[in-house]
């Protein structure tokens, strides 16, 4: 069962029934009131590194394209159904291959422009063309060949693929539709709100899509909002003293210190909905090209190594001392808030340092003075990175270093701002390893196409192959094509079963831990009601209202 937390309300007993038509009448009011107008404000941990939806890889620019882009269907996120948006009906064809869309008419984008067949039909093509290496459009790729879409008329569109899709129709929650015709491209849009302007480094502005089409049960228009400002702030100590001063209304994703910090003095205004599916990793740097030394390459490109690794970390101290409780060891690729997928086999790497000494050392590793030695008479030493202004992290990457010594490995811990961080993860690879996390949208593990596929870009650990590299990496892309080609529950549970088993045993990624989705709401804003499923705090921002301070 989902938990979802719930804004506190309070209530009064009416004196009279006076008192009681008075109060009616103010809350009609009220409620009128809240409907009309208002800025929500908040904070982006990082720059959006694109407003374009089919490019969308990061965080920042995956809520920016939430609150702009008009979807086909969405995935609610409080009960997890799949709901009509811009298509009426839509129906997948038995062999999965296929699905047809009925459009709602009389729809504009923000500029004005016509929606119709013909930019779905459009947005498709762009989604899937291979030159755009779109991490969204990967999860639709179970097999190779052309994507044919047939514009039946303004309001009818069907999608064939190349191969079945298992659960094609919840994919589309994530293709925002583009305009074919208008001249402001990617900036016009579907969805309650539209980028207004944008500072780099400052804030995201968004102003009411004026065009928008959907009303309330009273026939206003929504959104209630009048604009929503995010503004850029990495430093979670400054985000923090911006909410306590009334400066910002939510913050979407609370740390274990704040929420614990907040919670002692004001309780209502934090939200734990209980564990997410989100992960904290590690990973080590094997793309070839790298420029680091060869024989550090080879270290990282052994599962022996990232398993000793993996065995020498201490998961319950992190869950205790970084997130105070409000996390749990992972075990594998999928939390287990995920009911249906998660492998239920696999269990949190035990701690055992002994353990992983061992192992190293049966793999030629030896211990000189304290300190672990390869083969060759290279110290083990390498250096974590990860981004600058998230405590949690830095203190897991000590947490890790402490452990890590204590086999004779010596890690230097390095905070970097992420662009900085970006660049070296996807451009240059120029780094040893790497703690960062991995957010996930959707339960179906087609959403997570971008990762374990060997030819995509989020194939962190070594991205971008033209072929798979190594014989596990190639196991695994067959095993994702087939359980997305088909659609048989359990033939899909197997094959998603069987990978999350080799990621454990080959620990590209060394999962940390799952935490629990921590959120804080100002009592100024009404309608909210925080979930799991990003973004946690404002799926529903289009019904939010801010009342004044």
């Amino acid at each position: 069962m989902k938990r979802h937390a719930r804004i506190l309300r309070q209530s009064g007993t009416p004196c009279g029934k006076a008192i009681a038509v008075a109060m009616l009448c103010l809350g009609s009011l009220l409620g009128r009131a809240l409907a009309q107008g208002g800025e929500l404000r908040l904070c982006l941990r990082n720059e959006p590194k694109t407003f374009d939806p089919l490019k969308v890889e990061d965080d920042a620019s995956g809520q920016i394209r939430y609150l702009t882009g008009g979807v086909l269907v969405r995935v609610n996120r409080q009960t997890q159904e799949l709901e009509p948006e811009l298509a009426l009906s839509w129906k997948v064809s038995k062999d999965g291959r296929q699905i047809s869309f009925r459009l709602r008419s009389g729809i504009s984008f923000s500029d004005g422009t016509a929606f119709t067949a013909e930019d779905v039909g459009y947005t498709v093509q762009q989604l899937m063309d291979p030159a755009l290496h779109s991490a969204t459009g990967d999860a639709f790729r179970s097999g190779t060949g052309k994507v044919e879409t047939k514009v039946i008329s303004p309001t009818q569109i069907s999608i064939r693929f190349p191969a079945q899709v298992a659960g094609l129709d919840r994919l589309f929650d994530q293709v925002a539709i583009l305009s074919e015709r208008s001249s402001k491209k990617e900036m016009a849009v579907l969805g309650p709100f539209m980028v207004a302007d944008y500072k780099p480094g400052a804030s995201v502005l968004l102003k009411r899509n004026p065009n928008y089409w959907k009303t309330d049960e009273q026939g206003r228009k929504l959104p209630y909002l009048d604009s929503i400002r995010l503004d850029i702030q990495r430093n979670g100590d400054i985000e923090m003293l911006r909410f306590k001063r009334g400066e910002l209304d939510l913050i979407n994703v609370l740390d274990a210190d704040y929420f614990d910090k907040l919670a002692a003095t004001s309780p209502q205004l934090v939200h734990d909905a209980g564990p997410s599916l989100d992960s904290e990793q590690l990973w080590f740097n094997q793309v070839a090209k790298s420029p680091i030394p060869v024989y550090k390459k080879n270290w990282f490109r052994s599962a022996t190594f990232r398993r000793a690794i993996s065995q020498a970390i201490n998961r319950e101290d992190l869950s205790r001392v970084v997130f105070h409780g409000h996390a749990q060891p992972a075990a594998g690729p999928f939390s287990p808030a995920n009911k249906f997928w998660f492998n239920s086999n696999l269990k949190p790497q035990a701690y055992s340092p002994d353990t992983a000494l061992k192992e190293l050392q049966a793999d030629g590793f030896r211990m000189e003075n304290g300190a672990l030695k390869d083969k060759d008479g290279n110290e083990v030493v390498f250096s974590i990175i990860t981004n600058s202004g998230s405590k949690m992290r830095e203190r897991m990457a000590v947490l890790i270093q402490d452990d890590l010594q204590k086999i004779g490995i010596h890690v230097n811990v390095v905070t970097l701002d992420f662009p900085s961080l970006g660049e070296r993860m996807t451009q240059t690879f120029d780094y040893e390893a790497i703690i960062l996390g991995l957010t996930n949208v959707d339960l179906d593990p087609n959403g997570e196409m971008n990762v374990w596929l060997s030819s995509s870009d989020n194939h962190q650990w070594n991205p971008q192959q033209k072929a798979p590299e190594t014989p596990w990496e190639a196991e695994i892309d067959r095993l994702m094509r087939a359980q997305a080609s088909t659609s048989e529950p359990k033939k899909r549970k197997e094959a998603f079963d069987r990978v999350q088993e080799i990621v454990v045993e080959q620990e590209p990624f060394i999962f940390l831990i799952n935490k629990n989705a921590l959120s804080a709401v100002s009592t100024t804003v009404h309608g909210a009601a925080p979930v799991i499923l990003s973004p946690q705090t404002f799926w529903n921002a289009e019904r939010l209202t801010v009342a004044p301070q």
